[in-house]
């Protein structure tokens, strides 16, 4: 079958949220069109910091309706100042304007507009790929064949975008000859800071993306207002997430199944690694009308801050009654048949849900694809109510 996360368990707040899914005010940006700045989101988060060191003062910022590891101030003459709960502040100046004298140290200039960037972070893609910028990216450290957008394939596979090695060991004479000025990143560069230094010694400015750290589904989704800001593609970006939220909204508008589902993949030692409860696909989970099978309790004191392991003996234990089963192929090698699923742990066999033959399985198109998010909701309620109609995210084992 062709295969193509904290929740909203309220399904009626969502609505509310979504009334109001805010532009970027900034008293003299151009194309501005409110009377007045509109706050941040989160204007107390302890990231931000306005002060860019030469007197400047910000005039507006972007109102942010669910992200909130990231802030957006405005300044005159179309300025604009990211600040990202990492510490990292980065101030994008605009075609034909110039960045202040007399900066902070802390603060990276990113100039307009941007061509030829690195673009290292998978989830990204999608977000580029929606609000047509992909002439701007340059290199990459995904392979076409890893690509979650069609049209990101296509240019990997002709050339017009060239595939830049591993985000660990990157492809420092390429991304040199490039001149490539920006370098989005995702969590991983925290990993290797010694590619991070690598980079910024030779002039690229690195944006670490958070967007898998935000307490709300739709707070990933927003981070293409980020992008949006970057790319100088802001009317688009906000017209890709009014549209994406509403659709959201209406695919999570249908009464709850009442039933449970776990989510999981089996691990080299043979634990249960789960999602936490509240994440995003957890989330997606409820929003499609199912429960998620939680473990936060039992998962080890070395369980990440998105997923918790949890030995068999307490994962049968937990979600032998789930059900509906989803396996979390984006990890492992995944499974393809019933048969597969089984041969990871034989405890397996007695999940009701693998006697129902009420199991699934994903691949990391489900954590890629933000923009397909209705899609992603809609292919969970077809799995938690057995109606048959194709899915394009999750496919049924055998």
């Amino acid at each position: 079958m062709p295969h193509a996360h904290h929740a909203i368990t309220r399904r009626g707040l969502l609505a509310a949220a979504l009334l109001s899914l805010p532009a970027l005010a900034a008293c003299d940006a151009p194309g501005e069109t409110g009377d007045a700045a509109q706050p941040a989101a989160d204007a107390d988060a302890t990231f931000r910091d306005t002060d860019l060191g030469c007197g400047l003062e910000p005039t507006g910022s972007l109102a942010l309706a669910h992200a909130t590891q990231f802030t957006v101030d405005t300044y005159d003459g179309g300025l604009a100042l990211a600040c990202l709960a990492s510490g990292d502040r980065l101030l994008v100046v605009p075609e034909g304007a110039d960045a202040p004298d007399g900066l902070a140290d802390d603060v990276a200039v990113i100039r307009q507009p941007l061509a030829n960037v690195y673009l290292v972070s998978t989830g990204m893609i999608c977000l580029v790929d929606a609000i047509g910028a992909l002439d701007a990216i340059g290199v990459s450290s995904v392979r076409a064949e890893d690509s979650p957008a069609d049209d990101f394939s296509a240019r990997l596979e002709d050339g017009r975008i060239a595939y830049g090695g591993l985000y660990r060991a990157p492809d420092y004479e390429l991304i040199t000859s490039a001149g490539c000025p920006l370098a989005i990143e995702n969590t991983n560069i925290d990993h290797v800071p010694e590619v991070r230094s690598k980079l910024e010694e030779l002039g690229v400015t690195v944006l670490m993306e958070q967007s898998s750290r935000e307490p709300d589904m739709l707070g990933r989704l927003e981070w293409i207002k980020l992008m949006g800001l970057l790319f100088d593609r802001a009317d688009e970006a906000s017209a890709v997430f009014d549209d994406v939220s509403s659709r959201v909204e209406a695919a999570s508008d249908e009464p709850a199944s009442g039933r449970t589902v776990a989510f999981f993949y089996i691990n080299e030692d043979g634990a249960a690694v789960t999602r936490r409860a509240g994440d995003y696909f957890s989330q997606m989970i409820e929003a499609a009308g199912g429960t998620y099978v939680s473990f936060d309790a039992e998962g080890a004191a070395d369980s990440s801050p998105t997923t918790v392991t949890v030995e068999m003996e307490a994962f049968y234990a937990g979600a032998r009654d789930a059900d509906v089963i989803i396996y979390n192929g984006t990890i492992d090698d995944g499974v393809a048949t019933l048969a597969d699923l089984v041969a990871k742990n034989s405890l397996l066999a007695d999940f009701s849900a693998v006697q129902s033959g009420d199991v699934w399985a994903c691949d990391s198109l489900l954590y890629q694809r933000m923009t397909d998010m209705p899609e992603i909701i809609s292919d969970i309620r077809c799995a938690l109510e057995g109606t048959g109609e194709p899915t394009r995210f999750l496919w049924r084992l055998a």
